[in-house]
Protein backbone atom coordinates (compact mmCIF):
# COMPACT_ATOMS: atom_id res chain seq x y z
CA UNK A 1 0.00 0.00 0.00
CA UNK A 2 1.46 3.34 -1.01
CA UNK A 3 1.39 6.36 1.25
CA UNK A 4 1.99 9.14 -1.22
CA UNK A 5 0.92 12.55 0.07
CA UNK A 6 -2.76 13.16 -0.55
CA UNK A 7 -4.42 16.46 -1.34
CA UNK A 8 -3.27 19.10 1.12
CA UNK A 9 -0.75 16.74 2.73
CA UNK A 10 2.83 17.96 2.82
CA UNK A 11 5.47 15.50 1.58
CA UNK A 12 7.80 14.06 4.22
CA UNK A 13 10.81 16.15 5.13
CA UNK A 14 14.23 14.88 4.10
CA UNK A 15 16.76 15.32 6.90
CA UNK A 16 20.34 16.53 6.90
CA UNK A 17 22.91 14.53 8.84
CA UNK A 18 22.85 17.10 11.65
CA UNK A 19 19.05 16.98 11.88
CA UNK A 20 19.00 13.18 12.02
CA UNK A 21 21.62 13.23 14.78
CA UNK A 22 19.63 15.87 16.69
CA UNK A 23 16.48 13.73 16.60
CA UNK A 24 18.35 10.68 17.85
CA UNK A 25 19.98 12.75 20.61
CA UNK A 26 16.59 14.08 21.71
CA UNK A 27 15.10 10.58 21.79
CA UNK A 28 17.98 9.29 23.90
CA UNK A 29 18.41 12.23 26.27
CA UNK A 30 15.03 13.95 26.58
CA UNK A 31 12.61 11.07 25.97
CA UNK A 32 14.83 8.52 27.68
CA UNK A 33 14.72 5.95 24.93
CA UNK A 34 17.49 3.42 25.42
CA UNK A 35 19.90 2.76 22.56
CA UNK A 36 19.01 -0.93 22.67
CA UNK A 37 15.34 0.07 22.46
CA UNK A 38 15.88 2.23 19.35
CA UNK A 39 17.95 -0.44 17.62
CA UNK A 40 15.24 -3.01 18.37
CA UNK A 41 12.48 -0.73 17.02
CA UNK A 42 14.43 0.00 13.83
CA UNK A 43 15.55 -3.59 13.28
CA UNK A 44 12.00 -4.91 13.64
CA UNK A 45 10.71 -2.25 11.22
CA UNK A 46 13.41 -3.16 8.70
CA UNK A 47 12.38 -6.81 8.85
CA UNK A 48 8.76 -5.76 8.31
CA UNK A 49 9.84 -3.78 5.24
CA UNK A 50 11.62 -6.86 3.85
CA UNK A 51 8.45 -8.92 4.28
CA UNK A 52 6.46 -6.26 2.38
CA UNK A 53 8.98 -5.95 -0.44
CA UNK A 54 9.61 -9.71 -0.71
CA UNK A 55 6.65 -11.71 0.65
CA UNK A 56 7.47 -15.39 1.20
CA UNK A 57 5.21 -16.65 -1.65
CA UNK A 58 6.92 -14.29 -4.12
CA UNK A 59 10.50 -15.42 -3.54
CA UNK A 60 12.13 -16.97 -6.62
CA UNK A 61 14.04 -19.64 -4.68
CA UNK A 62 12.55 -22.62 -2.90
CA UNK A 63 14.32 -21.71 0.33
CA UNK A 64 13.48 -18.23 1.71
CA UNK A 65 17.14 -17.29 2.14
CA UNK A 66 18.29 -13.74 2.86
CA UNK A 67 21.90 -12.59 3.38
CA UNK A 68 22.27 -9.87 6.03
CA UNK A 69 25.62 -8.07 5.83
CA UNK A 70 26.45 -6.17 9.03
CA UNK A 71 29.04 -3.48 9.68
CA UNK A 72 30.77 -2.81 13.00
CA UNK A 73 28.66 0.16 14.19
CA UNK A 74 24.98 0.89 14.89
CA UNK A 75 23.75 0.10 11.38
CA UNK A 76 25.21 -3.38 11.76
CA UNK A 77 23.42 -3.87 15.08
CA UNK A 78 20.14 -2.91 13.40
CA UNK A 79 20.94 -5.56 10.79
CA UNK A 80 21.36 -8.19 13.52
CA UNK A 81 17.93 -7.36 14.93
CA UNK A 82 16.47 -7.40 11.42
CA UNK A 83 17.91 -10.88 10.86
CA UNK A 84 16.43 -12.16 14.13
CA UNK A 85 12.97 -10.91 13.23
CA UNK A 86 13.24 -12.31 9.70
CA UNK A 87 13.92 -15.70 11.29
CA UNK A 88 10.78 -15.29 13.42
CA UNK A 89 8.85 -14.45 10.24
CA UNK A 90 9.96 -17.80 8.69
CA UNK A 91 12.69 -16.47 6.43
CA UNK A 92 16.12 -18.12 6.51
CA UNK A 93 18.64 -15.35 7.18
CA UNK A 94 22.39 -15.81 7.11
CA UNK A 95 24.61 -13.14 8.65
CA UNK A 96 28.01 -11.89 7.56
CA UNK A 97 29.47 -9.85 10.42
CA UNK A 98 33.23 -9.76 9.91
CA UNK A 99 34.22 -7.00 12.35
CA UNK A 100 32.29 -7.59 15.54
CA UNK A 101 31.93 -4.66 17.91
CA UNK A 102 33.27 -5.08 21.47
CA UNK A 103 30.25 -3.08 22.72
CA UNK A 104 28.33 -5.35 25.17
CA UNK A 105 25.04 -4.18 23.65
CA UNK A 106 26.06 -5.36 20.19
CA UNK A 107 27.41 -8.60 21.64
CA UNK A 108 23.96 -9.24 23.15
CA UNK A 109 22.33 -8.87 19.71
CA UNK A 110 24.88 -11.30 18.28
CA UNK A 111 24.18 -13.83 21.04
CA UNK A 112 20.44 -13.62 20.37
CA UNK A 113 21.03 -14.52 16.71
CA UNK A 114 23.37 -17.37 17.61
CA UNK A 115 20.87 -18.78 20.12
CA UNK A 116 18.25 -18.80 17.35
CA UNK A 117 20.59 -20.88 15.18
CA UNK A 118 21.02 -18.18 12.55
CA UNK A 119 24.21 -19.10 10.66
CA UNK A 120 27.14 -16.68 10.46
CA UNK A 121 29.41 -16.75 7.41
CA UNK A 122 33.15 -16.83 8.06
CA UNK A 123 33.82 -15.00 4.78
CA UNK A 124 31.89 -13.26 2.01
CA UNK A 125 32.39 -14.97 -1.37
CA UNK A 126 34.10 -12.65 -3.83
CA UNK A 127 32.55 -14.73 -6.60
CA UNK A 128 29.24 -12.88 -6.75
CA UNK A 129 27.52 -15.71 -8.62
CA UNK A 130 27.70 -17.79 -5.43
CA UNK A 131 25.72 -15.07 -3.64
CA UNK A 132 23.26 -14.72 -6.53
CA UNK A 133 22.64 -18.47 -6.51
CA UNK A 134 22.26 -18.90 -2.74
CA UNK A 135 20.05 -15.99 -1.66
CA UNK A 136 16.86 -14.20 -2.65
CA UNK A 137 18.02 -10.79 -1.42
CA UNK A 138 20.77 -9.02 0.51
CA UNK A 139 20.19 -6.69 3.46
CA UNK A 140 22.83 -3.95 3.46
CA UNK A 141 23.49 -3.02 7.09
CA UNK A 142 27.15 -2.21 6.52
CA UNK A 143 27.58 1.53 6.98
CA UNK A 144 24.38 3.55 6.82
CA UNK A 145 24.83 7.09 8.09
CA UNK A 146 28.29 6.14 9.40
CA UNK A 147 29.69 6.13 5.85
CA UNK A 148 32.52 8.59 6.51
CA UNK A 149 33.79 6.44 9.34
CA UNK A 150 34.42 3.26 7.40
CA UNK A 151 33.81 3.37 3.67
CA UNK A 152 37.46 3.10 2.66
CA UNK A 153 38.51 0.73 5.42
CA UNK A 154 38.54 -3.03 5.44
CA UNK A 155 36.48 -5.09 5.63
CA UNK A 156 33.88 -2.53 4.51
CA UNK A 157 35.64 -1.60 1.27
CA UNK A 158 35.84 -5.22 0.11
CA UNK A 159 32.19 -5.82 1.07
CA UNK A 160 31.02 -2.82 -0.95
CA UNK A 161 33.11 -3.89 -3.93
CA UNK A 162 31.29 -7.25 -3.87
CA UNK A 163 27.81 -5.85 -3.27
CA UNK A 164 28.15 -3.48 -6.23
CA UNK A 165 28.16 -6.52 -8.52
CA UNK A 166 25.43 -8.76 -7.08
CA UNK A 167 22.34 -9.17 -9.26
CA UNK A 168 19.83 -10.11 -6.57
CA UNK A 169 17.92 -7.27 -4.87
CA UNK A 170 19.60 -5.24 -2.13
CA UNK A 171 17.70 -3.71 0.79
CA UNK A 172 19.64 -0.82 2.36
CA UNK A 173 18.98 0.31 5.92
CA UNK A 174 18.62 4.09 6.35
CA UNK A 175 21.46 5.17 4.02
CA UNK A 176 22.83 2.91 1.28
CA UNK A 177 26.41 1.94 2.14
CA UNK A 178 28.92 4.11 0.33
CA UNK A 179 26.46 7.02 -0.02
CA UNK A 180 26.90 10.42 1.56
CA UNK A 181 23.98 11.12 3.92
CA UNK A 182 23.17 14.35 2.11
CA UNK A 183 24.77 14.25 -1.35
CA UNK A 184 23.82 10.67 -2.18
CA UNK A 185 25.78 8.14 -4.20
CA UNK A 186 29.35 8.64 -5.30
CA UNK A 187 29.88 5.20 -6.75
CA UNK A 188 28.21 3.32 -3.91
CA UNK A 189 25.81 0.43 -4.20
CA UNK A 190 22.44 0.70 -5.98
CA UNK A 191 19.78 -0.82 -3.73
CA UNK A 192 16.37 -1.96 -4.94
CA UNK A 193 14.74 -1.12 -1.60
CA UNK A 194 15.54 1.62 0.93
CA UNK A 195 14.27 1.64 4.52
CA UNK A 196 14.58 5.12 6.03
CA UNK A 197 14.76 5.07 9.83
CA UNK A 198 12.69 7.72 11.67
CA UNK A 199 12.55 9.92 8.56
CA UNK A 200 14.14 9.99 5.08
CA UNK A 201 17.61 11.48 4.79
CA UNK A 202 18.48 13.96 2.02
CA UNK A 203 20.31 11.28 0.02
CA UNK A 204 17.00 9.43 -0.40
CA UNK A 205 15.94 12.04 -2.97
CA UNK A 206 18.46 10.36 -5.28
CA UNK A 207 17.18 6.85 -4.62
CA UNK A 208 15.91 5.33 -7.86
CA UNK A 209 15.10 1.83 -6.65
CA UNK A 210 11.84 -0.09 -6.56
CA UNK A 211 10.49 0.76 -3.10
CA UNK A 212 11.22 3.32 -0.40
CA UNK A 213 9.89 2.60 3.09
CA UNK A 214 9.86 4.85 6.15
CA UNK A 215 9.95 3.47 9.70
CA UNK A 216 9.06 6.43 11.91
CA UNK A 217 5.67 5.77 13.42
CA UNK A 218 7.18 5.37 16.89
CA UNK A 219 8.37 8.99 16.98
CA UNK A 220 6.60 11.07 19.64
CA UNK A 221 4.23 13.64 18.16
CA UNK A 222 6.14 16.57 19.67
CA UNK A 223 9.34 15.38 17.96
CA UNK A 224 7.52 15.13 14.64
CA UNK A 225 6.19 18.66 15.12
CA UNK A 226 9.45 20.22 16.37
CA UNK A 227 11.44 18.93 13.40
CA UNK A 228 8.55 19.50 10.93
CA UNK A 229 8.84 15.92 9.70
CA UNK A 230 5.48 15.76 7.90
CA UNK A 231 5.40 11.98 8.35
CA UNK A 232 3.47 9.82 5.90
CA UNK A 233 0.16 8.34 6.92
CA UNK A 234 0.59 4.90 8.48
CA UNK A 235 -2.48 2.73 7.80
CA UNK A 236 -3.96 0.72 10.63
CA UNK A 237 -1.29 -0.42 13.06
CA UNK A 238 1.59 -0.44 10.53
CA UNK A 239 5.01 0.61 11.84
CA UNK A 240 6.52 0.96 8.35
CA UNK A 241 4.99 2.34 5.17
CA UNK A 242 5.96 2.67 1.50
CA UNK A 243 6.30 6.25 0.29
CA UNK A 244 5.23 5.29 -3.22
CA UNK A 245 3.88 2.37 -5.16
CA UNK A 246 6.50 -0.20 -6.23
CA UNK A 247 8.40 0.48 -9.44
CA UNK A 248 8.41 -2.52 -11.69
Amino acid sequence: MSSAPGPGREPPRYLSKAEAEAIEKELLEDYRFGRQQLIEIWGHACAMAVTKAFPLPSLPRKQPTVLVVCGPAQNGAIGLVCARHLRIFDYEPTIFYPKRSPDPLYRDFTTQCEKMDIPFLSYLPTEVQLINDAYNAVVDAVLGAEAEAGEGREPCAAILATLKHVRIPIVSLDVPSGWDVEAGSSGGISPDVLVSLSAPKQCARRFLGRQHFVAGRFLPYDVQKKFELNPPEYPGTECVVALRAPRE
